[in-house]
């Protein structure tokens, strides 16, 4: 059994393990049992009523949360000439080929995004090995394959987040940070569960949203009740 401290156990004397909180509610009570002296993230996981291992049943996606996520993200991008600098104009921390390409064979690994034209996808498929197990592979599912470079920078910089569902049919986000408050939390929340929604495979047959939980990062779950959030859930 995984040992908890008195921080964490004095926070979770706000959750009753057995209830299904409101959205407001939950957030109101998180909020309060916040104990860390930094700004923690707020991350939510859904349950999902899908078998990943049908590829019609995967639920992978990104989007753009509406107040974002409150951390900046490093973004590389693998782009030549005009490209690399319509990149770095939008506000890519990097831009280049092989230069690096040859730093990440080295090692280097100082950034949480990638982008990369479609022509560069042979020199990148080099690191592929490396970049992958790291979900930081530029996918053209996730439109990070792509030349218009400067939308997608301006999309991540702005808090786009990418998602995936597990092979246990759960998927986890990063919804905003504390220090924003109730009020944005819950847009951003509500905006990604109607996401979620919007996304359900026609084959997923029954319950589609079987649970949903939300915590800081170092505070415990309060689950919500799948029917009340938006008013919508499941069937």
């Amino acid at each position: 059994m995984a040992y908890r401290g008195k921080n964490y156990k004095k926070s979770s004397e706000l959750l009753e393990t057995t209830k299904l909180y409101r959205l407001d509610e939950a957030l109101e009570l998180m909020l309060k049992a916040r104990y860390a002296k930094f700004d923690e993230s707020v991350d939510i996981a859904l349950r999902l009523g899908v078998d990943p291992r049908h590829a019609d049943q995967m639920v992978r996606s990104s989007m753009v949360l509406p107040h974002g996520t409150g951390k900046t993200a490093r973004i590389l991008v693998f782009a030549k000439g005009e490209k690399a600098q319509e990149a770095l104009d939008a506000g890519a921390d990097y831009a280049g080929s092989d230069e690096y390409v040859e730093k990440i064979q080295g090692g280097w690994l100082d950034f949480d995004k990638t982008i990369a034209t479609p022509d560069m996808m042979g020199v990148v498929g080099k690191i592929g090995r490396i970049l992958g197990p790291r979900n930081l592979m530029p996918n053209a599912k996730l439109g990070t394959v792509t030349f218009d470079v400067a939308r997608v920078v301006g999309e991540m910089k702005a808090g786009k987040i990418d998602f995936k569902v597990d092979k246990a049919g759960v998927l986890h986000a990063m919804v905003g940070k504390a220090s924003f408050g109730p009020e944005k939390l819950g847009e951003n929340i509500m905006a990604f569960v109607d996401k979620i929604i919007q996304l359900k495979p026609a084959s997923s047959k029954g319950v589609y949203l079987r649970g949903v939980s939300i915590s800081t990062t170092m505070g415990p779950g309060f689950k919500l009740d799948p029917l009340a959030v938006r008013g919508i859930g499941a069937s």
